[in-house]
């Protein structure tokens, strides 16, 4: 395991990249330098003598230029022209034009006989035993000239660049070894600091802070991490709020209902303080009822498993009959229920859903209006669609925390007060049955002045 380990190391995988570069550029070398060295010196040559032949063709030279043109060159010319021949730089050590022991009058003759324009001969030089070029060119002047150079030994410097090239080869790779070693330190370090860190996070430290490494993308690695760290702090901190609220929801009725059934049970009451006393039993078991619910529907929710039943319904008889179940706070805690509907408002959604987010609207808005104990519903008609507004006269939401409210660990109160009506989650469950109905939705809040929940719902003309 540690072998696979330390093959697929990134300090293994960079020198083994770096090195194989190397050889790359190194073969390259080896192939121009020692390879084709012969190849690439004669077409050197070949174009410094067609260089020199569009000179002479373009321009008019006196035998002293033409002597200083050759010199220049490295080269040795002859030029015939009526018969007259004219040798320019012919002391050459390398020229062949003045060598008896080739017959190059005859080559010559040659080709003026073949009325060629341009052709090129190799020939080995006797004196050095050393090959060399003559280019015959026809001038536009009907004159001839033969252009010679000497293709020198490259052999020697072949070998001497061959052995220079070994011991390039073995510093390069020495190089990227090094190179590679350093590159892999300075890119594990941070790498090495994001996965220890990432290791405390997966075993529930979610206290982590990762420095930067100047490396962008390591540095939007850390960043990632980093989030998703304090996110996870909130989502704790949320998740033990909502179990606080949701046990005390739980526990708060569940000791009401023992206590009232015991007292049924172990003191002789008259009819009415007995039907009170029951009454109070059934209220508690209809929240705790509530809250189950709630928490059923948000997982099925969540989980996609809670289809849409899409029908047409009217938006102002859904209101009226939600509100006939506030009646008993409006009655007994002096509620006051503002409604501005038209007379009818025909929709489209699922009927059961709808119900749901107006009523978890509603009830938000009666546990938080505070002492005016004042809630507005309105239905506005716009031109696809119904704009519904839920508005309380609460003490408001801070901006900060208005893209908090819809998470299902939310709560408005750090310490924790019990719903009038309702669980505490049910904006989860609006977001999610909005979401999945794909209506406009959102909050407005001023604080000390209150909070508007709208939503928009498909129009039936």
């Amino acid at each position: 395991m540690n072998i696979m380990n330390k093959k697929n190391s990134l300090q293994t995988k960079t020198m083994n990249i770096l090195i194989l570069f190397s050889i790359i550029i190194l073969f390259l070398m080896w192939a121009t330098q020692i390879l084709f060295l012969n190849t690439s010196y004669e077409k050197y040559q070949i174009n410094t003598l067609k260089k020199v032949e569009s000179k002479l063709n373009n321009n008019t030279f006196s035998i002293l230029e033409l002597e200083q043109l050759a010199y220049k060159n490295n080269i040795c010319m002859e030029y015939v022209y009526n018969g007259e021949v004219y040798i320019f730089n012919g002391l050459n050590n390398n020229c062949i034009l003045n060598n008896k022991k080739i017959n190059i009058s005859t080559i010559i003759t040659t080709f003026i006989k073949s009325n060629k324009y341009k052709e090129i001969i190799k020939l080995n030089n006797p004196l050095n035993n050393s090959k060399s070029i003559l280019y015959s060119i026809k001038l536009s002047d009907n004159g001839y000239v033969f252009l010679n150079t000497a293709l020198e030994d490259v052999d020697s410097t072949t070998s001497v660049l061959r052995n220079q090239l070994i011991y390039i080869t073995m510093l390069i790779i020495i190089l990227a070894i090094i190179v590679s070693i350093y590159l892999s330190k300075m890119i594990n370090k941070p790498i090495i600091n994001i996965t220890n860190e990432a290791k405390k996070l997966a075993k529930g430290n979610n206290e982590i802070n990762i420095e930067k490494s100047n490396i962008k993308e390591i540095d939007d690695l850390a960043s990632v991490l980093n989030y998703a760290s304090k996110e996870i702090n909130k989502t704790d901190e949320l998740r033990r709020d909502l179990l606080a609220n949701v046990s005390h929801d739980l526990k708060t009725p569940l000791t009401m209902i023992k206590a009232y059934a015991e007292m049924l049970r172990d003191i002789k009451y008259d009819e009415k303080t007995r039907k009170e006393n029951l009454n109070i039993i059934i209220e508690e078991t209809d929240r705790l009822n509530i809250l189950v619910n709630d928490i059923l529907n948000l997982s099925k929710l969540e989980a996609n498993k809670d289809t849409l039943t899409i029908t047409e319904f009217d938006l102002v008889e859904l209101i009226n009959n939600i509100i006939k179940k506030f009646n008993i706070i409006k009655e007994t805690e002096n509620y006051k229920f503002n409604l501005t509907l038209p007379k009818k408002a025909i929709v489209k959604g699922d009927y059961n859903k709808i119900n749901q987010v107006i009523y978890n609207l509603v009830s938000n808005a009666v546990n938080y209006t505070g002492k005016s104990k004042t809630i507005s519903i309105e239905v506005i008609e716009k031109k696809k669609t119904y704009l519904v507004n839920i508005i309380d006269y609460g003490k408001g939401i801070k901006k900060e925390d208005l893209s908090l409210i819809w998470n299902k660990y939310y709560k408005n109160e750090k310490n924790h007060k019990r719903n009038k009506i309702g669980t505490g989650i049910g904006l989860s469950i609006v977001k999610n049955i909005l979401d999945r109905h794909k209506f406009t939705y959102g909050v407005n809040s001023q604080i000390n002045k209150g909070t508007t929940f709208y939503f928009e719902i498909i129009k039936i003309s």
